[in-house]
């Protein structure tokens, strides 16, 4: 299992700036950076890569809709040149709400276009003269579509560092999660619930197993977690309380909050409705203290040792194989020690035989 932080659009790019040759001497292994309707994603990761050495980099996640695939491509070929072959492309869909509101281009499509986006991506990296006729997509675009009729089928000028960037995808839908599952390298889920992971997402990550290239590998999964280490402390999880009722209630109309859907899906289908309607009705703090405990204890590393050892092995025993820590200590030094803590608690774990081989594949398997 590898450690890994994720640097939240909202802020803290400067402190990991700051102290990122501590956190790589602490034994963080992966930086991912957040995109959502801020700073760019993309010129953060390429100062991170001329920053550090060995960590690798995920953009956690560019989304599908505000690039063409050409230039996602080019992009994430850029990132891994200059970071010498440590980058990750991590993709996703987001929601209508900033793609609509904040993009102004139509949210038609996810599933579709994320699959068409990655097929036109594996071939700039290969260096073919990319041509596509898809659905949501036409390369070179042909006057019949729009086009001048111009247009000719170009090859990426450069070489890049692979022949293929590892791509990730955030999905949680089920006909995305299998789409994950039979294309990309990893998987970004959210609000990851190790023991009720099965019930949810079995069988759409089999479907995508069961047409899978083997080249590919194991399906890698990195989630994003709350972590902080010592006796629980209620303020800190009242950030993870307040998240949850952010994302379940607030992310979305009703019957089109994806998380909600999730919560109801993990078993959680009154808790998750009171959530939105307390929530939409401008009572926050209420929607808050509606979110279960087992939830908020479930999808977040916050206590003592044992309690945080015990619960990274159930994370990995469910297939994760990379936590992506939003480290909640007040100061950075005690951040930067919590890291190093993690990982000697990762490698105590290892060396027992309590954790998992990293990553999912076809049953039988560790999780699922």
């Amino acid at each position: 299992m590898r450690i890994g932080m994720i640097i939240d659009y909202a802020g803290g790019f400067e402190e990991v700036v700051e102290h990122v040759t501590e956190l790589e001497a602490a034994g963080l292994e992966t930086i991912a950076l957040a995109e959502a309707y801020s700073f760019d994603a993309v010129s953060q990761l390429g100062y991170l890569a001329a920053r550090t050495a060995r960590v690798e980099l995920l953009s956690s996640i560019l989304q599908i809709y505000t690039r063409t695939p050409s230039l996602t491509a080019m992009t994430a070929a850029g990132l891994d040149y200059v970071s010498g072959g440590r980058f990750t492309l991590g993709l996703g869909a987001s929601g209508p709400q900033v793609i609509e509101g904040f993009h102004g281009v139509p949210y038609d499509s996810p599933v579709g276009r994320t699959r068409e986006v990655i097929e036109i991506c594996r071939q700039v990296w290969r260096r073919e003269p990319v041509r596509h006729d898809g659905r949501h997509y036409q390369v070179p675009l042909t006057d019949e579509r729009g086009g001048s009729g111009l247009g000719k089928s170009l090859k990426l000028i450069n070489h890049p560092v692979r022949p293929s960037v590892p791509i990730s995808v955030a999905a949680i839908g089920p006909r995305n999660v299998a789409l994950t599952a039979e294309l990309a390298q990893a998987w970004q889920p959210i609000f990851f619930h190790p023991l009720r992971a099965r019930e949810v997402w079995a069988e759409p990550l089999e479907e995508g197993f069961a047409v899978r290239d083997p080249d590919l590998g194991p399906l890698q999964v990195q989630l994003q977690v709350s972590y902080a280490l010592g006796e629980p402390d209620p303020l800190k999880l009242e950030q993870v309380r307040a998240q949850l009722a952010l994302y379940i209630g607030g992310m979305g109309a009703p019957g089109k909050n994806f998380y909600n859907t999730l919560a109801t899906r993990y078993g959680y289908a009154s808790e998750a409705a009171e959530i939105q309607r307390l929530y939409l009705a401008g009572r926050k703090e209420d929607a808050a203290l509606a979110v279960p405990d087992d939830l908020v204890h479930a999808i977040s590393l916050i206590g003592d040792e044992e309690h945080v050892a015990a619960h990274l092995a159930e994370f990995s025993a469910a297939g994760v194989s990379t936590v992506l820590l939003n480290p909640v200590a007040d100061t950075a030094e005690q951040r930067i020690a919590d890291v190093a803590a993690l990982v000697r608690i990762r490698d105590d774990l290892e060396s027992a035989g309590r954790l998992a081989t990293p990553g999912l594949m076809a049953s039988p398997n560790p999780g699922f």
